[in-house]
């Protein structure tokens, strides 16, 4: 029986940072992934996992980043990159949020670069972010997905089981072990059939 529902927040309930990172390929004349590819390279201990975990501050980040890419032979504005990661929200996803909230435990899982107490963020945003019961961000905690620690802490706030739990996200490597750990996990590319499969696994309608 499920009892709670945990959401990614970029690339689920926000449109998916991999849109600005593309965007910002085409406008520095990157090939089309360069920034994907360079994440996934030494993915726990490179640039962005780091800064996701807060082990560096931005200024080490830029640096070290722009280093990993040119050993690529690539050049990035690494400072510009981060100022634009900002996602808009997804309407019918954030529906269907505010009905898994009205029947469920709900937790926001994200890999984050600032924590989510110091974001700026509009009116809108700030009031789907206060529907979840439990947050649990990289930038705070210290470990990011897909780490197991990670899973562990969101479970243990909410007090469920993975058993008991169903996990949104749009990478297939943080639904992983999620999955491992007996977690129902639902791939999000497209947002409406994802949000259908959703809803059959809850037992109610989300749109």
């Amino acid at each position: 029986m499920i009892e709670a529902a945990l959401f990614d927040f970029g690339g689920v309930i926000l449109t998916s940072p991999f849109e600005t990172f593309a965007a910002y390929e085409i406008e520095a004349g990157l090939p089309q992934n360069t920034i994907r590819t360079l994440n996934s390279t030494n993915p726990d201990t490179n640039a962005w996992a780091k800064f996701e975990r807060r082990e560096i501050n931005p200024e080490e980040f830029i640096e070290l980043f722009q280093t990993e890419a040119a050993e690529q032979g690539f050049m990035i504005d690494a400072r510009k990159l981060i100022e634009n990661l900002h996602g808009a929200l997804r309407p019918n996803m954030v529906e269907a949020l505010r009905r898994c909230s009205n029947n469920l435990k709900t937790a926001m899982l994200t890999n984050n670069i600032t924590p989510i107490g110091s974001q700026p963020f509009s009116g809108d945003v700030q009031e789907v972010v206060d529907m979840f019961d439990v947050i649990v961000e990289s930038s705070v905690e210290g470990c990011r997905k897909p780490e197991d620690k990670f899973y562990e802490i969101a479970c243990n706030r909410l007090n469920v089981e993975p058993a008991n739990c169903v996990f949104l996200d749009d990478l297939g490597v943080n639904l992983k072990p999620a999955r491992a750990m007996g977690m129902t996990t639902i791939k999000v590319v497209d947002p409406d059939q994802a949000i259908a499969e959703l809803s059959t696994v809850v037992g109610f309608p989300l749109s």
